[in-house]
């Protein structure tokens, strides 16, 4: 049967994957092996597959199969969040579109379409994963909206009220105007702007004379001056101890407004007078609570001006700031405008700069519940990857603040509070038990009659109704690892049992405090134990030029368009080969081509070593080269395995890269392949192919799909419906002689430096050359000669026991290397290379010395390095005797 010359991702990918899953390889149910578990960091339902996915998912994918292979039943649940934000804006687009009105329509209409669009739109992404080749228990999917998962959060909410860890109060939030909802500070994005710092006059009430007429401040919110409740001014600045108990105007509408002092204000800041705002500032609302100054809210929801503002009514706010810098220059009130850049906080939804506001909201206290989280990660229970971003979590922890939970939404879990007719208002899970919590209001004292009761409740039912909000969409992902398995819905069901904790977690350090901790704090919770081991925080995806890949800039290549040029595999070790732990990567698309190169290099040996005829009769002449590969093998699986247990996973592609590209294609092969138009023995074929199929298993969990192609050809022997690489053995390593891997690393740097002499001769590769070989180790060369002569196309060896004069020479460690060409040598470029390598060595030699004879270093390095810095001087030394003693020779 003829195989391609190169390999194609298109006619297997969609073949396999659909074959895995038709066998249920992806499926898990508890029974007595040990569980592996990862939990998806659910996706938005308005999500499409970007870059951050691809490198997420990706990893997770390598270790879940990687779990798979070494026989523990892996089970990767899979989901997507409800998104409150993004989805509800993605639903009043779509009605805006078929020309209706939110606020035309009732919640429960409302609803309907957002769950037509979340059955249309909110599985694309899990499609996309599957692209990828993402193993994930699909028979698991879970949404953070459904049935159970959204009684579990309201369950939540009132365990948590009972306990006195929610109320509800009014405080100062960060509102987003164009979401029209309060957002969490952790959702609040911090950018440096360009903005303006306008000078403003107001006028002094009472002044007399030409002077001290008015007082200027600085302000970069000018709309926002009809909401001033006075002027701050330092005790301390003796500029204005004349205006202390004075009062101003604001301008344009001549309300006034006192002066007040206070050491917050600071002196070479602006003019050293501050406008107080309080319901526009959260500085500015304590500075008024503490002075006792009104509140005033201009601003409507959507950040246009209200009617409080007297002027400009109705322009969105900074509309209102232009114009309202015309009306002040008009009206003489405006000094000058400077130049200035500030950060300002930007919704991370809707990126609409965000406006502190005072409002009656849900709050979760966090304290208490913060402690344990804290523990975990301090003590190793939880292990943050990489040990950076510990300080960063203990920062936030030990500084944690209550969390506002409701959101002014429609799309997301009700919060399960309910009022009636006379402001009074209760916590409950239904209606029905509303009515109940309203009635022990009402009878305190239990005197009601069973009639009296029910007529109570029938009378009050009219006028109950239900909070209009929703909680924070992080008050149900804060849940996923116990409520995917149902834990609350079946605290004690063999799921939740046996899954949980999870093991790893991969996700982006952004979401460390506002998913990470809560999860841990809600493990603790209602768990009583962690919900992860490990916490795997994956850098953010860069172009080349190290910007951040975004829509706005350009310069993110779509996933499945790379999918579809590069193959998945070849995509997945692209990825991987740039991403370590926790460090942003730059992404290239050269990557991308590298894995797919890759993958063809994989190809190209299968078809080499399947195009091999096999003779019986034949003895095996590769017997050093298949013991050498077995060690080397053993070797790379042993640091692969290392790279892994600290989750450096580029490097452990990397080491498989090499291991599979230069060991195996480059050496081994080349090593043992027959002669053209030759046969090969039968047992170096035998183990030939074991080594493959070894190396398709190590390469599985990076290439799903070219490993389980390979796998299933009949070189490999007849496969029965189940036996697939996706469930084979894991390579394990076995012993590893150093001695012999030493010695065959001298064998291919004598093979390389013939090579170097045919280069830098010109000579053909065909020609045979005769070497002669001066030992000065204890390399046994006599059992090499196979392989020596095989690869560097030796005509014959001699060993000499002194230099010969007029051949190219090199050095291999210790031992010399003569190659006799007289007739070609050109003197005078040997000499000039010798002289190279001298300098070379000369200077090695100088910074190796500098080190020893460094007190500290020998004072405080490690025996081990002290005595390699030894054997580096040692061996430079050897190697300029030699040198010296070859230009010697040359005259």
């Amino acid at each position: 049967m003829s195989i391609s010359t190169k390999y194609d991702p298109k006619s297997t990918e969609d073949k396999w994957y659909s074959y895995w899953l038709s066998k249920k390889f992806f499926h898990s149910e508890p029974d007595e092996r040990e569980p592996y578990t990862i939990v998806i960091p659910p996706p938005n339902v308005t999500g499409v597959l970007h870059m951050g996915h691809m490198l997420n998912n990706t990893i997770q994918d390598v270790l879940i199969r990687k779990a798979r292979m070494q026989g523990k039943n892996a089970c990767w649940v899979p989901g997507t969040d409800h998104a409150s934000i993004a989805t509800e804006a993605k639903v009043v687009a779509m009605l805006k579109e078929r020309g209706i009105n939110k606020k035309d329509i009732t919640r429960e209409e409302f609803m309907k379409y957002a769950w037509e669009w979340k059955e249309k739109y909110g599985g694309i992404i899990l499609e996309q994963l599957k692209k990828l080749g993402a193993s994930c228990d699909w028979d698991r999917t879970r949404f953070t909206m459904e049935e159970d998962l959204s009684e579990a959060v309201v369950d939540t909410f009132i365990h948590l009220y009972k306990k006195g860890r929610i109320y509800r109060g009014i405080r100062m939030v960060n509102w987003d105007p164009a979401g029209k909802t309060a957002v969490s500070d952790e959702e609040v994005i911090r950018k440096e702007v360009n903005q303006k710092l306008y000078y403003i006059k107001y006028s002094i009430a009472g002044a007399s004379g030409a002077t001290d007429q008015s007082l200027i401040v600085a302000t970069t919110r000018p709309e926002t001056i009809m909401a001033d409740a006075a002027i701050c001014i330092n005790p301390n600045d003796e500029r204005y101890t004349h205006l202390k108990g004075k009062k101003v105007f604001i301008p344009l509408i001549n309300r006034e407004i006192p002066i007040i002092e206070d050491e917050y204000v600071t002196m070479d800041f602006g003019t050293g007078c501050l406008k107080v705002t309080p319901a526009h500032d959260l500085n500015d609302y304590e500075l008024g609570v503490k002075h006792k100054l009104p509140v005033i809210d201009i601003l409507n929801d959507d950040g246009t001006l209200n009617e409080l503002a007297v002027v400009l009514v109705g322009e969105d706010r900074f509309v209102a700031r232009k114009k309202i810098a015309v009306l002040l220059e008009e009206a003489g009130h405006l000094d000058h405008v400077e130049d200035y850049k500030s950060q300002i906080g930007f919704s991370e939804r809707t990126d609409a700069a965000i406006e502190p506001k005072l409002s009656l909201q849900w709050f979760c206290k966090m304290d208490e519940m913060a402690k344990p989280a804290l523990e975990d990660v301090l003590n190793g229970d939880v292990k943050l990857i990489p040990e950076k971003f510990v300080n960063t979590y203990r920062h936030w922890m030990e500084n944690v603040k209550d969390w506002c939970i409701s959101r002014q939404l429609w799309w997301g879990q009700r919060i399960p509070a309910w009022y009636d007719n006379q402001g009074n208002w209760v916590v409950a899970k239904t209606e029905e038990e509303a009515l109940e919590e309203f009635l022990k209001l009402k009878d305190i004292d239990g005197v009601f009659t069973e009639e009296e009761k029910a007529g109570f409740k029938h009378q009050l039912k009219p006028f109950v109704r239900q909070d209009d909000d929703v909680v924070d969409t992080w008050f149900s992902s804060w849940l996923w690892p116990m409520s995917v398995f149902d834990g609350f819905k079946d605290p004690n069901n063999k799921d939740i049992n046996y899954y949980y904790p999870t093991n790893d977690l991969v996700t982006a350090p952004e979401i460390l405090f506002f998913w990470v901790a809560r999860m841990i704090m809600a493990g603790h919770e209602f768990m009583g134990k962690k919900p992860f081991t490990n916490v795997y925080l994956t850098g953010i995806v860069r172009d080349k030029l190290g910007r951040k890949m975004s829509k706005s800039l350009g310069n993110s290549p779509d996933p499945i368009g790379l999918i579809e040029k590069y193959g998945a595999d070849g995509v997945r070790v692209g990825m991987l080969l740039c991403s370590p732990a926790g460090n942003d990567l730059m992404f290239d698309e050269s990557y991308c081509e590298q894995g797919r190169n890759f993958a063809n290099k994989i190809w190209n040996a299968f078809r080499l070593v399947k195009g091999w005829e096999v003779d019986e009769g034949l003895e095996n002449p590769n017997t050093q080269a298949i013991n050498w590969f077995e060690n080397r093998f053993n070797q790379a699986l042993v640091e692969i395995e290392d790279n892994f247990k600290q989750y450096r996973l580029s490097e452990a592609v990397m080491s498989t890269y090499k291991l599979v590209w230069d060991d195996f294609c480059a050496w081994y092969l080349e090593m043992v392949k027959p002669a053209y138009q030759h046969p090969i023995d039968a047992e170096t074929m035998k183990v030939t192919l074991g080594y493959f199929e070894k190396i398709l298993s190590l390469l599985h969990p990076f290439m799903p799909f070219i490993t389980e192609e390979i796998y299933h050809d009949e070189i490999f022997g007849e496969k029965e419906e189940m036996d697939c690489i996706i469930v084979a053995s894991y390579p394990v390593p076995g012993t590893i002689d150093t001695a012999l891997l030493k010695d065959v690393e001298t064998i291919k740097e004598l093979v390389a430096g013939v090579r170097n002499v045919r280069n830098t001769k010109q000579l053909s590769p065909k020609e045979a050359l005769p070497l002669n070989i001066k030992v000065n180790s204890a390399v046994d060369y006599q059992q090499w000669m196979n392989i020596l002569f095989k690869l560097a196309n030796i005509s014959a060896v001699e060993f000499v026991n002194d230099k010969v004069s007029g051949a190219v020479n090199f050095m291999v460690g210790s031992d010399e290397f003569y190659i006799p060409l007289e007739e070609n040598i050109d003197v005078e470029a040997e000499k000039a290379r010798l002289n190279g390598e001298l300098n070379y060595l000369e200077g090695f030699l100088k910074s190796v010395n500098a080190k020893l004879n460094n007190e500290r270093f020998v004072q405080n390095a490690k025996p081990e390095i002290i005595q390699n810095e030894r054997n580096k001087q040692a061996d430079a030394e050897s190697k300029i005797a030699i040198i010296r003693e070859s230009l010697s020779s040359l005259g």
